[in-house]
């Protein structure tokens, strides 16, 4: 695969055999952002688990203390009061069966996040084969299946993200912009790899997290030293 210059340029800047810490290695990957668009920063953790076993797969939620730097739109299902309380919470999409036969019927899917209370997953169910492949089925483990659903939209808008492992035990997970700068960044870092520390299976054996590094849209990746993190 052929490189553009920026990239090549870029990449003169990474000493490909060392792990830097957090937040040099995110002063680097700021600094190889070089794009004209604004360019979203992702970790990228391989973890010595296996997910296909179900003792051993690593999912969960955290609100990222500078937010994403994206806009999120919220769709949630929910009826009465709590539908209500949705709307109230600034949720850019509220509805029950109607949004079933909306995203069915047009193939919609103007919305970053889904919230639902438990009582509507029987109705969404049916929509599992269209929203699953995309990861947009709500779940309890993040959070997106809850009564309080005001204070879930809150968090998504906040800067909420999910992570998951891939089919290959990787996380893949976006922590902000390059306008951000290396210390809101590391800021991000922290949370989110802080929380998949803690979400470290009982049944995972031997070193946790495998190889870990950040990246930003357009730029080389910057492998960062996971030592500190209880590994």
């Amino acid at each position: 695969m052929s490189r553009g210059k920026k990239y090549l340029e870029s990449a003169k800047l990474v000493d490909r055999a060392k792990l830097y810490e957090p937040e040099e290695a995110l002063a680097i990957v700021v600094k190889t952002a070089s794009a004209k668009f604004d360019e979203t920063i992702e970790i990228h953790a391989r973890l010595g688990v296996d997910s296909r076993h179900a003792d051993q797969q690593v999912r969960g939620a955290v609100v990222l203390p500078n937010g994403t730097g994206k806009t999120v739109r919220t769709l949630v299902f929910a009826k009465g009061d709590r539908a209500n309380e949705a709307l109230a919470a600034g949720a850019d999409y509220v509805g029950a069966e109607d949004m079933v036969a909306k995203i069915m019927n047009e193939n919609w899917f103007d919305y970053e996040v889904i919230i639902a209370t438990p009582d509507m997953m029987g109705v969404i169910g049916r929509l599992g084969k269209v929203l699953g492949p995309k990861g947009l089925m709500p779940n309890p483990k993040a959070g997106t299946v809850t009564m309080d659903v005001a204070k879930a939209v809150a968090e998504a808008k906040a800067g909420k993200i999910e992570y998951r492992l891939d089919k290959q035990n990787i996380i893949h997970c976006p922590i902000g912009k390059a306008s951000f700068g290396a210390e809101k960044l590391t800021e991000n870092f922290n949370a989110l790899m802080s929380a998949v520390v803690k979400a470290k299976p009982a049944a995972a054996k031997g070193q946790y997290i495998k190889s870990l590094s950040v990246s930003s849209t357009m730029g080389p990746g910057v492998k960062v030293s996971s030592a500190k993190m209880g590994n």
